[in-house]
């Protein structure tokens, strides 16, 4: 267990971790307490280092379903935005400086038995998975979590190379792209774009750092939004994640004129013909 409340001043967000011996806070990935004091939560979570990569990180279930912290507080946080959320208590002092109280997300109160419960819930999954081969290796999967970051801008340069560019085309006014992040007034859409054959629009969502649910609730708001103002006949909804995820499989089976994409990427490295293999 490694613990900091700041050295010094205290810390904007103190935490408790508990890491396995092969790893360290700076480089690993563990179960730890973070308690965000301005926002008056206390967050018990998957860790994942922030100093450096560990080489592996948590299994592939839980970065598909669990929200990370950014996307629970939706704002950027002080530490550990990317890590993501196991249990969230609303923390609230009582009238005795020693004593305070915890609630959960609906707003039932918690006991320290819950507590107890909920980190040795974690703790047993942290000690079960460690050396498992179900480990996410960072180098590939954890990356394509992060480029999700990136894929947007992607998809706006190579369109025409993509199968969404072969059915539709972007959003161009007075010379300027309007399709990416698409202004409305419950959010920007990620992509719109237009069908070729109709004046039909998609509705395109990225699955970012955000649950299944998040995803295709937004999906179908934005959905409903190009509907009601720009008075479009037809609404599509695409969503594209990194990973086959059968909460949206089944979400977008249900919601009309939805489909859904998994993205790849292929990365190769060929050798510069110019520079000999052989040794000097």
């Amino acid at each position: 267990m490694k613990v900091s409340f700041g050295m010094g001043a205290p810390a904007r967000v103190p935490w408790i971790a508990f890491v396995a011996p092969e790893m360290a806070v700076s480089k690993g990935f563990y179960p730890v307490y973070l308690y965000y004091k301005e926002l008056g939560t206390l967050i018990l979570a998957y860790g994942v280092s922030e100093t450096a990569e560990y080489g592996k990180s948590w299994p592939a279930e839980i970065m598909n379903s669990a929200q990370t912290i950014s996307a629970y507080f939706d704002a950027d946080v002080p530490r550990y935005g990317n890590s993501f959320v196991f249990r969230s208590y609303k923390v609230k002092p009582s009238e005795k400086e020693s004593e305070v109280y915890y609630f959960k997300d609906d707003e039932s109160s918690a006991s320290e038995k819950d507590l107890g419960t909920e980190l040795t819930t974690i703790l047993e999954y942290y000690k079960k998975i460690i050396g498992s081969p179900g480990l996410v290796a960072t180098e590939v999967s954890q990356g394509l979590f992060y480029m999700e970051k990136q894929l947007e801008d992607f998809l706006i340069q190579n369109w025409g190379n993509t199968e969404l560019g072969k059915r539709f085309d972007l959003i161009v006014e007075d010379g300027e792209l309007k399709s990416q992040q698409y202004k409305t007034d419950i959010g920007p859409i990620d992509i719109l774009a237009k069908e070729k054959q109709s004046d039909g629009y998609v509705v395109i969502e990225l699955k970012k750092n955000q649950t299944s649910d998040d995803t295709v609730g937004q999906l179908a708001r934005y959905m409903g939004w190009v509907q009601q103002h720009l008075r479009a006949r037809k609404v599509i909804g695409v969503i594209i994640a990194g990973y086959p995820d059968k909460r949206l499989e089944y979400a977008v089976k249900m919601l009309p004129n939805s489909e859904m994409f998994i993205y790849e990427v292929d990365f190769k490295l060929n050798r510069y013909p110019g520079k000999s293999s052989q040794s000097p």
